[in-house]
């Protein structure tokens, strides 16, 4: 069953745990519902594709209103697909909100335990990666393009919360969200030598198919799920989305668009109890 379930025009959320977790904010955006022109039409959430900047801030309102969660109160990272992750606090409520200038530096995976607080990471066919450990009010987000997949940055968010914060695997639960599936992701020799490299030895399968033009299907989906599960993280605590960015209608592709496209928006934050 897919576990990220429209329930507005401008979002996604992850039903089972928004169900289970009543303050708790989660989704992912689609591209409808915003006032961005072509080729960014409509709700374009990047402020770095070249489109009319008070436009992405008008969008942002938008799904700002939708999930009754104040830009005041979100933080964004620049990000480079790397595997640099960050711990935030209340000191960064409002970063990378209005403007890019203001986001995070060089920061492709932020953490908090704050409440109050909205993490955001932009995609356009890359992996959204989102981290909850509801026992601990841990909640976290990575973006991992295929650079960031292969330097592990999923695995590296884990040994942070598990190492650092002290929070045993089994409290630890991950979403895979909405990115480009492996039919439409094909890559050269060069992305496959360095997926090898971290692909786990005592799997059976590969998650690449090779192309007759020396080229490969790739499912960074898997790769991201594998290497999690290598960390110990079992199945029972990973939710994989099934749709696809370069063929959901509802979704802004980079690969099927030609690089002239929006961007689209994970998010998660624990609303303040109370505030409805």
């Amino acid at each position: 069953m897919e576990p990220f379930v429209q329930t507005k025009e401008r979002y996604l959320t992850i039903k089972e745990w928004q169900q289970a977790h009543p303050h708790l904010i989660v989704g992912f955006s689609t591209r409808r519902g915003g006032q961005s022109n072509e080729p960014y039409n409509s709700l374009n959430l990047g402020f770095h594709v070249g489109d009319d900047l008070e436009n992405v801030r008008q969008n942002r309102r938008l799904l700002a209103n939708d999930i009754q969660f104040p830009m005041t109160r979100w933080i964004g990272s620049e990000q480079v697909h790397g595997s640099t992750i960050k711990k935030v606090t209340q000191i960064e409520a409002g970063f990378g909100s209005e403007d890019l200038d203001t986001a995070i530096a060089s920061t492709d995976g932020m953490y908090t335990f704050e409440k109050n607080l909205l993490l955001t990471s932009l995609y356009a066919d890359c992996v959204p990666l989102y981290f909850f450990a509801p026992s601990h009010g841990a909640i976290g987000l990575a973006h991992a393009g295929w650079r960031g997949t292969v330097q592990n940055i999923g695995s590296a968010m884990i040994k942070r919360w598990t190492v650092e914060e002290g929070i045993p695997l089994n409290d630890i639960h991950v979403a895979i969200g909405p990115c480009i599936s492996q039919l439409a992701y094909e890559v050269d020799q060069k992305v496959i030598k360095e997926v090898e490299k971290c692909w786990p030895n005592d799997l059976a399968h590969l998650p690449y198919m090779k192309q007759s033009n020396e080229k490969y299907l790739l499912d960074l989906r898997e790769v991201n799920k594998e290497l999690m599960r290598k960390e110990g993280i079992k199945q029972g605590q990973i939710f994989v989305s099934a749709v696809c960015t370069a063929d959901d209608e509802r979704m802004f592709s980079h690969r099927a668009e030609a690089g002239r496209t929006g961007r689209l928006m994970s998010f998660i934050g624990f609303r303040l109890e109370g505030d409805e």
